[in-house]
């Protein structure tokens, strides 16, 4: 037994899913998305107040100002891109405190939440009650 809850609290510890990145953003938790997928998927469509990092580029000079205090949320398209895994395992051998978000951005629209970007989708918006000490790369 002890196995079996060792493994869900690691789950919990290391992942994320869209509604409580949702919450953590509006409630402004020191979290932020970092998009892990190539730029122009980013442009096209993104997570709102997400940082664009692709997991290819990351490394001591790209990620040299962001905040190691911040928990990044990293993700790609979805279940069938590991862009996101690749990229919280960056992040973590970098130093920064990461979670992977479960299901990419296809499970947060799929939750009904906006995205931003070229080809948008409507959705519903985060209202910040505080603002998180963003970065951008």
């Amino acid at each position: 037994m002890n196995k079996q809850i060792e493994y869900y609290q690691n789950k919990l510890d290391y992942e994320m899913d869209p509604w409580d990145l949702f919450t953590g953003l509006e409630k402004g938790e020191s979290v932020v998305p970092l998009d892990t997928r190539r730029a122009p998927a980013f442009l096209k469509e993104h997570i709102p107040g997400a940082i664009s990092l692709p997991h290819r580029e990351m490394d001591e000079n790209t990620t040299k100002k962001l905040d190691k205090t911040i928990t990044y949320v990293c993700y790609c398209k979805g279940i069938g891109c590991n862009a996101s895994t690749w990229g919280a395992l960056k992040m973590a051998k970098l130093g920064f405190r990461v979670k992977e978000l479960f299901g990419g951005i296809e499970c947060w629209k799929a939750d009904g939440y906006s995205t931003d970007g070229t080809q948008h989708t409507k959705g519903i918006d985060i209202k910040r009650s505080a603002t998180p000490s963003e970065t951008t790369v």
